[in-house]
């Protein structure tokens, strides 16, 4: 979106140069419909705003105006804070990015100093401009040192983002000035998902455990290669972490009580927004640099308790060329396609002796040819702690089962560990599904792993002599017995008898034979029509805080028809939209000819994103009426746009026919029949292929005989 310069609009009035700027879309976020609505109201309104920027097919309005016209069409009662803020900082002449940074700069000074910031907030906007300066340069360089990731901005650059600061701190008396960073980097990071790879906050937390809160191998009941190995005894003084690929902070946010943070990464303005993320998080000593961590390290000097990290996967340029006699190839020089081994050397290099570093790393790093020496190395010296393979799903790529790497420094006096932790959870989340994992089952796992309490099947010390063969291959499902997916035999003979009762459910619900008809004029409307006439109400899913930790109905639930698994990021996001019974949910990505009602077990649930709420009136509309026809596939057809790599689908413009309430609670009852049946030959399917594929590993391990 484009910011408002001193230009002048069709009726003469010359704009305030720092004016927020809206573009349709906003427009139509702000007042809760379509974009479709807000084109109607330019051309049925002669009074409606008159663009300001933009271009002719994206044109843009002023935010103010904008507001004070649907105030007055009653269209609006009120812009809710935070959305007014984020218009603000998403319509920021110098860009959404350099706005946060100037957010984040104003929200520390709020934090630190609230007192200063009551005596500012009293100046006129170009006062304020001017005296920020000094102020914020006395609370940056308290924060981050006098070399710092985050410079302090000058009056002239300051001057567009006054109002939106004037704003934030608003918003932070509201919330608090953590939550408002928050709130507003992620939706920064929601409208921008391709050009970030984050680390899921669940991934995130399993990470900092392993590094910094929990003993290590041997320290549980089952003992093992932790002995001797100079890892901290659990729990101890505040650590000093660092992360040489900060990105956008998430590993580094979820260290508890740590006691200084260090955080490097190549993009200026991702090195900024983490320092402003972590010194708004707590009160950690925080230093944040950008430049290229391999080529050119920061902290050259540093001895860190700690190191996370998610690495770049699969760089050619990473500096091999260049690099070739750097002292951190202690292990061995990585060749120019094991960039990852580059990274899981340079943190061993910034750690102290006995100090932990947990990476995320591809799959294939645990087996390539070209990586086996130094991964050789990496275990005869017992630096190489553990290996954990996690499911599809756990971090981007997402359709890949990445793997946790967990490393120590050896210290001069350190006996390397005669053993290696192999941990595979992919055989612990339920029916391959990735779209939610469950990540407080998978943690746990992990941890007592971790800890030497083990499990059959998902996690065991492996000694280091059998994985000193030509492959050295690290890969945990090579050196794990999966367990037979059916158990054992009489394990098996459960899931028969649960296959035969769910066998003779589905066939009494099986849909009688369908009788002809002969097709019949119809007249027709469309979810829209239905949607302004009052017949039902459009709420989309979205970024909201599930409350109080309660489920969020998610797009792989509605698909698959499973419960709500689902989590939401905490923190002050929009307000959860909370389904209730006879609610119909759609979800508009992939092209695909489903919608699911809403039952009394999933009813207050948050509906999670990519997924459209309809919710009729009762009085008007058969809710089960409404699900069965928005199922039609040629309804589907025409009511979906393709891009190049995603069909979405416009609930707006499905069609239903226009029929009195009786009939539609006629075709209701049939269409919930239908549902039920759906359900039940999903049920059938699962059982089945749990017997068939326990019977091949039973008959293939010996638990159950050929005869």
């Amino acid at each position: 979106m484009l910011g408002v310069r001193s230009r002048t609009r069709g009726d003469g009035h010359v704009p305030d140069q720092h004016a927020a700027e809206v573009t349709a879309a906003g427009i139509a976020r702000l007042a809760g419909v379509g974009r479709a609505a807000v084109s109607n109201w330019r051309r049925r309104h002669e009074d409606f705003p008159k663009p300001v920027g933009g271009t002719e097919t994206s044109p843009s309005f002023a935010l103010a105006d904008v507001e004070r016209w649907l105030r007055d069409q009653g269209k609006l009662v009120d812009v809710p804070l935070r959305e007014r803020v984020w218009q603000q900082l998403a319509a920021h002449p110098a860009g959404t990015v350099t706005a946060l940074v100037h957010t984040g700069c104003a929200l520390l000074l709020v934090r630190d100093r609230p007192t200063g910031w009551v005596q500012f907030a009293a100046l006129s906007d170009e006062r304020l401009a001017d005296v920020l300066p000094p102020a914020l340069e006395e609370v940056l360089t308290a924060r981050f040192g006098l070399d710092r990731a985050v410079r302090t901005p000058l009056p002239a650059e300051l001057a567009p983002s006054v109002p939106l600061m004037r704003g934030a701190a608003e918003l932070a008396a509201e919330l608090g000035a953590r939550q408002a960073f928050e709130f507003l980097l992620g939706r920064h990071l929601d409208a921008n998902p391709r050009q970030y790879t984050l680390t899921p906050p669940g991934l995130a937390e399993l990470m900092a455990a392993l590094a910094v809160e929990t003993a290590g191998p041997g320290a549980g009941p089952g003992g093992g290669p932790g002995a001797g190995s100079g890892a901290r005894p659990g729990p101890g003084p505040a650590p000093t972490v660092l992360d040489p690929a900060s990105g956008t902070g998430g590993l580094l946010r979820a260290v508890p009580h740590p006691a200084a943070l260090y955080a490097q990464d190549a993009d200026p303005e991702l090195a900024a927004l983490t320092a402003l993320r972590l010194a708004l998080h707590g009160d950690a000593d925080i230093r944040s640099a950008a430049a290229d961590t391999l080529r050119a390290d920061a902290f050259p000097s540093l001895s860190a308790d700690a190191v996370l990290c998610h690495p770049p996967f699969n760089e050619r340029g990473w500096g091999h060329d260049e690099l070739a006699y750097d002292p951190r190839w202690e292990y061995g020089f990585p060749a120019r396609t094991e960039s990852e081994l580059a990274w899981v050397q340079h943190a061993l290099a910034r750690l102290r002796d006995g100090g932990t570093a947990v990476l995320l790393m591809p799959p294939a790093v645990a087996s390539r040819r070209s990586g086996r020496r130094i991964r050789a190395d990496l275990l005869r010296r017992g630096a190489l702690r553990a290996v954990i393979a996690l499911p599809a799903g756990a971090a981007p790529p997402y359709g890949i089962p990445l793997h946790l790497w967990v490393l120590n420094r050896p210290g001069h006096d350190h006996r390397p560990a005669p053993e290696l932790l192999l941990v595979d959870t992919t055989s612990l989340v339920p029916d391959g599904g990735r779209a939610t994992l469950p990540w407080p089952t998978l943690q746990s796992a992990v941890l007592d792993a971790w800890n030497g309490r083990y499990e059959q099947g998902v996690s065991r010390l492996v000694p280091v002599i059998e994985l000193l063969d030509d492959d050295v291959d690290l890969a945990p499902a090579r050196h794990l017995a999966a367990p037979a997916t059916g158990g054992s035999a009489a394990e098996l003979d459960t899931v028969r008898a649960r296959l035969d009762e769910s066998l003779r459910r589905t066939l009494s619900l099986a849909p009688t034979p369908a009788v002809p008809a002969r097709p019949a004029a119809r007249t027709l409307t469309t979810v829209g029509e239905l949607a302004r006439a009052g017949a039902l109400q459009l709420r989309a899913g979205g970024a909201g805080a599930s409350p109080a930790g309660g489920p969020v109905l998610t797009e792989h639930d509605v698909l698959s028809g499973a419960a709500p698994s689902g989590t939401l990021p905490d923190g002050p996001a929009e307000d959860p939209v909370l389904l209730r019974e006879g609610d119909v949910v759609v979800p508009v990505l992939g092209g695909g000819s489903i919608a699911r009602v809403v039952d009394a077990p999933t009813a207050g649930a948050a509906l999670g994103r990519n997924l459209q709420l309809l919710r009729p009136d009762p009085a008007a509309l058969d809710p089960w009426f409404l699900a069965g026809f928005l199922r039609g596939t040629a309804n589907n057809r025409q009511a979906s746009s393709f891009a190049s790599t995603a069909t979405r689908l416009d609930v707006r413009r499905l069609q239903l026919p226009r029929v009195p309430l009786a009939d539609q609670r006629r075709y209701g009852e049939r269409f919930r029949a239908l549902a039920a049946f759906e359900d039940a030959l999903r049920q059938t399917g699962r059982l089945g292929e749990q017997l068939v594929q326990g019977l091949y590993d039973g008959l293939a391990d010996g638990t159950v005989h050929p005869e």
